[in-house]
């Protein structure tokens, strides 16, 4: 009897240890792994900005977002203009894997194919830069940027952040009245908009943003625009002159493009590549946010501690502008297909949201000029 129960009691305790055996598999599989030694993904960045520039601060930023979302595991570094290539050199490095990535413009890759510079240059129907990414984003225009990329082999992956205000005509040694003024003028400027100031008689030099302000104070330029008040106070340009001219078509809705090496970005694991679409977002939004507060502060001081002088493009000029340009374009697009189909993609879209955004929006120079603007004496008696 004893041997009986003893036998038995073996049994239940085998039958014990096989379920709690079992029981501690399955609770295993029930929980996530965690990883106690990740490994770190390191890409090599590079912007087509000096280090002092705003713009490079927002190549930061972004790598920020990017290397804070990720808890480290892919870890952005970011270097300036030429430190591995020069600036207009960065599509290619991307392309050839000699970078991971790049903070740019695609008006620097306007010689690459014309139609690139749609995004960046001209008035774009109106829209604004934030008009131009929902374009970009809802309206046919990631795709059109694909099949330009695809057209000319580069191998990257594009993304596009951060709506640009309107541009400045740009900086000049006298204030410019009327078009002729332009004329024989030694001006910089990039993308479509060299075709654009060349028809209007400028003698136009692309240059790297970097390399401008050098250029006005040997004499090797007689006026040039880049972008706003802060990149330009940074730059130095208050130093080589004090006229500026604000508001022109050149260039009235740029924004920022984020690339990375394809091959490399297509062997993300889904995740990262979740992370960098929407850390390109949020920083596209913090840029956008963070420009209106440091331009308006730029803007300010170079008028009360640089005696900068302010004026605006007469609209004779503006008006020039968009005549111009409508012929620049037609003549672009005359053997370009590509380049048709974007600027037709373009105008659908910008006449409904022009519309929608005129219609809808209140005049902000009304309320200005209501809160703000000179109060007229009160007439005597």
């Amino acid at each position: 009897m004893k041997k009986n129960h003893d036998q038995n009691k073996t049994t239940a305790r085998r039958k014990f240890l096989g379920t709690a055996t079992a029981g501690t598999a399955a609770a295993a599989l029930s929980f996530p792994m965690i990883s106690t030694a990740q490994s770190v993904t390191q890409m090599r960045f590079q912007s087509t900005w000096p280090s002092k520039d705003i713009f490079h601060e927002y190549a930061l930023d972004f790598a920020k977002k990017v290397n804070d979302m990720t808890g480290g595991e892919l870890k952005i570094d970011v270097l300036p203009a030429g430190a591995v290539v020069p600036a207009f050199g960065l599509l290619d490095a991307v392309s050839k894997g000699t970078l991971d990535g790049g903070h740019g413009v695609m008006g620097y890759n306007y010689g690459k194919q014309s139609a690139i510079a749609l995004w960046t240059s001209g008035p774009v129907f109106g829209m604004d830069a934030n008009m131009v990414l929902a374009w970009h984003k809802y309206g046919g225009g990631k795709e059109l940027l694909e099949k330009l990329y695809t057209s000319i082999g580069a191998n990257v992956t594009s993304f596009l952040s951060g709506p640009m205000p309107t541009q400045p005509l740009g900086w000049f040694k006298k204030p410019i009245t009327k078009t002729d003024d332009l004329k024989g003028l030694k001006f910089r400027t990039n993308g479509l908009a060299i075709d654009l100031f060349t028809a209007m008689g400028a003698a136009v030099n692309a240059l790297p943003g970097g390399e401008i302000v050098s250029a006005m104070d040997r004499g090797l330029l007689d006026g040039a625009e880049f972008n706003n008040a802060s990149s330009d106070r940074l730059l130095g340009f208050p130093d080589v002159s004090k006229v500026c001219m604000l508001q022109s078509f050149h260039q009235s809705s740029e924004q920022f493009e984020i690339s990375f090496n394809k091959t490399k970005y297509d062997a993300l694991p889904p995740k990262m590549k979740a992370i960098i679409a929407n850390a390109v977002e949020a920083a596209s939004a913090d840029m956008s946010w963070k420009a209106i507060d440091r331009y308006s502060k730029d803007y300010r001081e170079m008028q009360t501690k640089d005696n900068v002088k302010f004026y605006k493009t007469p609209d004779a000029i503006l008006q020039t502008q968009l005549t111009i340009w409508d012929d620049v374009v037609k003549k672009k697009g005359a053997d370009n297909p590509l380049f048709q189909e974007v600027e037709k993609s373009q105008r659908v879209f910008a006449e409904r949201a022009m519309r929608w955004d005129m219609d809808t929006n209140n005049n902000r120079r009304m309320a200005f000029n209501h809160y703000f603007g000179q109060k007229k004496a009160p007439a005597k008696s």
